[in-house]
């Protein structure tokens, strides 16, 4: 009731407030992988085939309904399959400062990822937080690391690729957020081919679109609900005080300024005192 009588108090003012609207596109990293593969592929040994047949599976998976986990699922398994010395595989998410392990071919890639969070280093997180492509093929002698590197040998693995897969704005309504990252990890030291990671940064393309397309999924299914409350609150407050559907919402609009209450959270407290 506070939300509908502070509007009654601000129906005979005039000043209009425009919400502003959230931007921000998505950071998708497809041209920076391209540019990447067009510099350091050089054809010699023909994969094509094997992204071929990969493509063609994860394509399926976009074809017919199913959820995102489905087809990071598929992603990692690819990884596993298409790459001899990758062994492991899993996706990183970070949601603002919320991290989980997605689709791992095994438990040791999860206990691989958290073991980064809990030392605060490691090529997943530096993958999540902003590049493109990391590759470590012998953690006996990587520097970058040190503490997970020693730790990762101890579990029996000994090189990696990570890929980060997308950037988001910061806190983006109704989406699943933040960042990620694709990590292919092998019990092996080995130095992957030029061929290897192109295949890598490939399947991390495809998870990347998986995770945007679910993101704006959300998004607009969040702004569908919006739209509805809103509409809800506007129809209350233009039959309790008689006005029409630009007053109505220029009432919510000043109340939300002036009270530095999203308009949206605003409507929800007008329908629910109604």
């Amino acid at each position: 009731m506070v939300a509908l009588g502070r509007c009654r108090g601000l129906e005979r003012q005039q000043t209009v407030t425009r919400a502003a609207d959230d931007g921000g596109a998505n950071n998708f990293l497809t041209a920076r992988y391209a540019a990447r593969w067009d510099r350091h592929v050089n054809g010699s040994n023909d994969m094509s085939g094997v992204l071929s047949a990969a493509m063609a599976d994860l394509s399926a998976n976009f074809a017919t309904p199913t959820d995102l986990s489905s087809v990071l699922e598929a992603v990692t398994a690819h990884a596993v399959e298409f790459i001899d010395e990758v062994h492991l595989a899993d996706v990183l998410l970070v949601d603002e400062d919320q991290y989980r392990s997605v689709a791992p071919t095994e438990d040791l890639a999860t206990e691989l990822d958290t073991l980064q969070l809990d030392i605060g280093e490691g090529p997943c997180l530096s993958a999540a937080g902003g590049e493109a492509m990391i590759v470590s093929s012998d953690l006996t002698a990587e520097p970058r690391w040190p503490r997970f590197a020693a730790a990762a040998r101890q579990r029996g693995i000994y090189s990696i690729m990570s890929f980060q897969l997308y950037t988001f704005p910061a806190q983006v309504r109704g989406g699943t957020g933040g960042r990620g990252a694709l990590n292919l990890f092998s019990r092996n030291p080995y130095q992957f081919t030029n061929e290897e990671q192109a295949v890598g940064a490939m399947l991390a393309t495809q998870a990347a679109t998986a995770l945007i397309a679910a993101n704006r999924q959300k998004q607009f299914e969040s702004a569908l609900a919006s739209r509805d409350i809103l509409g809800q609150a506007k129809g209350i407050l233009m039959e309790r005080f008689k006005i029409d559907a630009v007053r109505a919402f220029n009432l919510m609009a000043k109340y939300s300024q002036e009270t530095n209450t999203k308009v949206r959270i605003l409507a929800q407290h007008i329908v629910d005192s109604a």
